[in-house]
């Protein structure tokens, strides 16, 4: 289940200002000073609710209304159907739906890219499943199938030696997946921090395989998308967005800055988020680091033909 989390840029008592809803502070004239984001309990939208915070949006003559999302797959559904302007999600349902020609997929800003165990395989200490080898044929639990969980975990298989064909793929959301491995509903799970060192800590989880490694090294993992005709339409409402997200992101940087994030959004305690892997946090999208994505897709035959990243990529606005 999702956190629950349904921030605006100038309201919920966040910023501590008064509601100037749809003025423009920089003069930035933009087109849409409402929009809204449908986001997931992960860590790597930490930026986001970030720029939420300190008012980086507000200051852009936006407001932003955040949406929950079950996973990249019902993120995307949301932009699809209508439901919010801008979707954050894995970059893998983008570009399926890119390849499927169901929407006109446009990339707005980076998200993130897996740091070291910031992405992992878990099961429980007396399971069978003690290493890459034994999850063939096994179930193991992601969010959805055609998301980076599942590409993630095809990919260290296959670096392996080890046919993925018989993997049941069980969808469950992050913060239920520890607990589903616990009581033995699956055989192992795809996690992400900070439910990795949730998990270890509430069910006794252990680490199977880091899918940040190998080929999928510093892989890049999510991002946030939207339709073409939003951002033809709307471009200095999305030059707003990616200065704001481009600041905070640099703020980032500072762990300290996002450890009271994880508590509030993901709903993690203290001492878990102090312990917590952080995944690489990115704003400026690299259309060559990106192109890893749907090249890796293209091997798995998720995409029947090669996506040009370059051509889906709105230009990116640099941080004022």
């Amino acid at each position: 289940m999702a956190s629950g989390v349904a921030v605006t840029a100038s309201g919920c008592g966040l910023l501590g200002g008064s509601d100037d809803s749809g003025k423009s502070n920089g003069g930035s004239g933009v087109e849409k000073a409402k929009i809204k984001v449908s986001i997931m309990p992960t860590i790597d939208v930490a930026p986001f609710h970030l720029a939420v915070q300190n008012g980086y949006f507000k200051n852009e003559g936006l407001e932003v209304e955040a949406v929950d999302a079950a996973s990249g797959d019902a993120s995307l559904t949301k932009l699809i159907a209508g439901e919010v302007d801008i979707a954050y999600a894995s970059y893998t349902p983008f570009f399926i739906a890119k390849s499927k020609g169901s929407a006109d997929i446009k990339l707005v800003a980076d998200a993130s890219s897996a740091g070291p165990k910031s992405t992992e395989i878990v099961a429980m200490p007396n399971s069978n499943v003690k290493n890459v080898h034994d999850l063939a044929g096994k179930k193991i639990a992601i969010t959805a199938t055609n998301t980076i969980c599942d590409t993630l975990t095809k990919s260290v298989m296959r670096d392996n030696g080890v046919d993925y064909s018989g993997v049941k793929w069980v969808s469950v959301s992050f913060p239920q997946i520890g607990a589903a491995v616990k009581r033995g509903d699956v055989d192992a799970g795809f996690l992400t921090e900070p439910f990795i060192t949730a998990s270890a800590k509430t069910n006794g989880t252990v680490e199977v395989i880091d899918t940040a490694s190998g080929g999928t090294k510093d892989f890049p993992t999510a991002g946030y998308g939207s339709l073409g005709k939003f951002t033809s339409g709307n471009p200095k409402t999305v030059a707003a967005f990616q200065r704001a997200m481009s600041r905070a992101t640099k703020e980032s940087a500072d762990r300290s800055k996002i450890e009271p994030l994880m508590i509030q959004f993901s709903k993690v305690d203290e001492a878990t988020a102090k312990l917590t892997n952080l995944l690489t946090f990115q704003s400026t999208l690299d259309a060559r680091r990106i192109q890893r994505v749907p090249d890796l897709l293209q091997q798995f035959g998720s995409i029947q033909s090669r996506i040009d990243v370059a051509s889906m990529i709105v230009p990116q606005a640099s941080a004022t």
